[in-house]
């Protein structure tokens, strides 16, 4: 007992919410959220927030690095627009589009509070959906340029810290 260190309390908490000793994840899925970031404009990438909508469509054909580790773990992607700044069609595509990217955040508020309780309900809907086809383990990711600054601002908002830190 304890040899497998987390894994062993990860399947044992795995058990308790499949309430099965043994559980099986036939079908999983990875859920990338895709959105733009207005805070692009100040420089904070070495990318432009062009590529954003580049990765998508790479993603979507299944040629990043998500899809070949996907394919290693027997997982689907699922890409979720959520706010990309342009308009994006591609049949695999699932369209929950809240607005066109952010607003740049070094300036004001990035989005509203509606716009975010709409994003967080847009996920909420889309695992819901591969739920409902079958999907048992979820894992999460996200795509858009800007996308470590944006989640930096949120942890520095949830605990106080300093952006140095």
């Amino acid at each position: 007992p304890g040899s497998l260190g987390k894994l062993e309390s990860m399947s044992i908490q795995l058990a308790g919410i499949t309430g099965t000793v043994k559980p099986e994840f036939n079908h999983k899925t990875v859920m990338v959220m895709a959105a733009d970031h207005g805070v692009c404009e100040e420089g904070v990438s070495a990318f432009p927030a062009e590529v954003t909508q580049q990765m998508l469509y790479n993603m979507l054909s299944g040629g990043a690095a998500i899809n070949v580790l996907a394919r290693h773990a027997g997982a689907d992607v699922k890409v979720v627009d959520v706010g990309v700044n342009a308009d994006v069609a591609h049949p695999d595509l699932v369209s929950r589009k809240v607005r066109m990217g952010t607003s740049n955040m070094a300036k004001g508020p990035a989005m509203l509070r509606t716009e975010a309780e709409q994003a967080i309900l847009a996920g909420a809907e889309a695992v819901a959906e591969a739920f409902e086809d079958g999907t048992r383990l979820f894992v999460t990711g996200e795509l858009g340029i800007g996308n470590t600054t944006a989640s930096a601002a949120v942890v520095c908002a949830l605990t106080g810290l300093e952006p140095e830190v």
